[in-house]
């Protein structure tokens, strides 16, 4: 089964609120999430469980954990939020090439960071992790029959 593993800094705010939307969009799709600096063991941030809610998904059972090796040799494709993120994978785990995107990339937009920054920040972030998973999910349905002739990661690239 493809993978999608979602990155970002804490695993607390943006990358719990793209692995939620994800599950709840294709519920057979390999989910998961970590951070490069993660809070290890910290639930999401209460903004981003209650932004969740809002759309009908619980991430309140979410706990933060590091990005490990395992992890990115495991998925098919790494979804960071924004392109400093994205450049620290790829140095970091040279077995990441050719697998690691943004998760706007198509539009070239970051996603920025909304620890700490109060509800406007949060539904800012949250508006663009629902485009990029919006995205996602229509360019999947788009090659689902390619899903098994071709890598995730190629069919993640070209969107």
């Amino acid at each position: 089964m493809n993978s999608i593993l979602f990155i970002c800094i804490g695993n607390i705010c943006r990358s719990p609120m793209a692995e939620g939307l994800l599950k709840h969009a294709l519920p057979d799709q390999v989910v998961l999430s970590a951070g490069i600096s993660a809070l290890v063991n910290q639930p999401a941030d209460p903004m981003a469980i209650r932004l969740m809610r809002e759309q009908g998904i619980d991430i309140g059972a979410h706990r933060a954990r590091n990005l490990a090796a395992w992890m990115v040799i495991e998925a098919d494709v790494i979804l960071a939020m924004d392109e400093s993120q994205k450049r620290f994978i790829q140095s970091r785990y040279p077995e990441s090439k050719g697998k690691v995107f943004r998760l706007c990339e198509a539009s070239g937009i970051d996603i920025p960071d909304p620890y700490r920054q109060g509800l406007p920040a949060f539904r800012h972030a949250c508006d663009l992790i629902s485009q990029g998973v919006d995205e996602l999910v229509i360019r999947l349905a788009h090659h689902a029959g390619d899903m098994k002739r071709h890598a995730l990661a190629s069919i993640v690239e070209k969107y």
